[in-house]
């Protein structure tokens, strides 16, 4: 099988590659140094010339905040490069994997999100990630739509590394306590995806470790396994203004993944651990 992966110098394609050399798929991965997925002609070139089995679609604008401000650049990357890759994928019979986000949703209620609940983002980003995802169920039968949520991994910047370089220089911090959601570790997800490839289970999934926590809660946890001591305080959404706004509910629901016999992502807590002892043997 050969595999190419979009975005494999972002956090997610970084791992996503590595995953799959270890399990013995050849890999090409791309970036946009090598390939503007903006750019059609070029995109499906590529693609026909390589003729992956696969392709997953890890390169995105993710700059929530930016995208506010830079919304053709933003739409440019998330839907018509995501319509240039879904198209070519099709032309060739190659399966596709879409890596999208708990940013569809509004965010409102308590429960977690359903495959199938109703999307309606509230912020751009999410709005031209909705769009990648109707994109790539009109376009291609062979796909899977990843949605994922506070992603964090080895290669990039993230949550855990910033709460790590405040906890150089402070002792004092404020966190944001009422968005509700589950830390994803790259690695994991990595694994989660390499496995559901091998199947023909196409659809949407939702691919997030387990359990759920605030942002408030996350930075409390990365502290204590750091031993470092932390003053939080924890606050809310409103205190904290930002170009774009979050959804305050990103619980997102595993269900799916259950019901076709697929193993869950570890609890949150595991991964973090996991991805501290990566830090430190780095």
């Amino acid at each position: 099988m050969k595999a190419l992966v979009t975005g494999g110098n972002g956090q997610l394609g970084y791992d996503v590659s590595k995953q799959l050399s270890h399990i013995g798929i050849n890999v090409i991965t791309t970036t946009k140094d090598n390939l503007d997925i903006t750019n059609e002609k070029r995109t499906r070139q590529f693609i026909i010339k390589t003729k992956p089995d696969i392709i997953i679609h890890c390169a995105a604008y993710t700059a929530v905040d930016k995208a506010e401000e830079e919304q053709e650049i933003c739409y440019s990357v998330n839907v018509e490069g995501t319509k240039y890759i879904a198209q070519s994928a099709q032309e060739i019979n190659a399966k596709l994997v879409y890596i999208s986000t708990d940013y569809v949703f509004d965010g409102l209620g308590n429960n977690p999100h359903a495959i199938t609940d109703f999307i309606n983002p509230v912020n751009y980003y999410g709005q031209t990630k909705a769009e990648g995802e109707k994109i790539v169920k009109n376009h291609i039968q062979k796909h899977f739509i990843i949605r994922t949520s506070w992603v964090y991994g080895i290669n990039g910047h993230n949550f855990v590394k910033t709460m790590m370089h405040l906890g150089e220089s402070k002792k004092k911090i404020q966190v944001v306590d009422d968005q509700i959601g589950s830390p994803t570790y790259t690695k994991d997800l990595a694994t989660f995806i390499s496995n559901l490839i091998q199947t023909e289970n196409y659809g949407t999934y939702h691919g997030v470790n387990e359990g759920y926590c605030s942002w408030y809660q996350f930075a409390q946890e990365i502290f204590a396994q750091l031993a470092q001591d932390m003053e939080i305080i924890p606050i809310s959404s409103q205190a904290y203004i930002t170009k774009a706004q979050r959804p305050k509910n990103s619980r997102l629901s595993t269900v799916a993944t259950e019901n076709i016999g697929l193993e869950k992502l570890p609890h949150w807590k595991n991964a973090l651990k996991r991805y501290l002892q990566e830090i430190k043997e780095k």
